[in-house]
């Protein structure tokens, strides 16, 4: 199973063997256009991630977590000089071995699909779903191989 968030149309579908399984609607962050480079920028990431951690008690209900920042975030970063190397290669261990990514850094983290509506941009950068929709989504999430966030 796949999941492609478009940013623009403010829309997720999952989808398995080239079927259709969920449509949903989705908030972002509040500052939605153009990919998270920073904490506290409230922007979504744009990229290929998996998930890397459930909740099911989460600060807004069920909840995903993405392993943003990924090594490319963490390509790209180093490369503009907002992290070190030792953070590079913590993030780039943390890919190699398919674990949640330090999420203290200067690129920030903690980035989830989560409950808590979709009306409006309204998180810190996560995706947040109509809780009908998570409660679809959730129970095939060790299914779920990766998602993609595109502008």
């Amino acid at each position: 199973m796949q999941i492609l968030i478009v940013k623009s149309q403010r829309l997720l579908t999952l989808t398995h063997e080239g079927a259709v399984r969920l449509r949903a609607r989705v908030a972002l962050g509040a500052a939605p256009i153009g990919p998270k480079r920073r904490e506290g920028d409230g922007r979504t990431p744009e990229g290929v991630y998996h998930i890397c951690l459930c909740k099911e008690n989460g600060k807004y209900g069920l909840s995903l977590g993405l392993d943003y920042p990924n090594a490319d975030d963490a390509r790209r970063a180093y490369g503009e000089g907002v992290i070190d190397a030792d953070t590079l290669a913590a993030i780039r261990a943390a890919a190699r071995e398919k674990r949640r990514p330090p999420w203290g850094t200067a690129l920030g983290g903690e980035i989830y699909l989560h409950e808590g509506g979709a009306a409006t941009d309204w998180t810190q950068g996560c995706v947040a779903l109509e809780s009908a929709d998570m409660a679809v989504l959730f129970p095939l999430r060790t299914q779920i191989e990766a998602v993609e966030i595109r502008p």
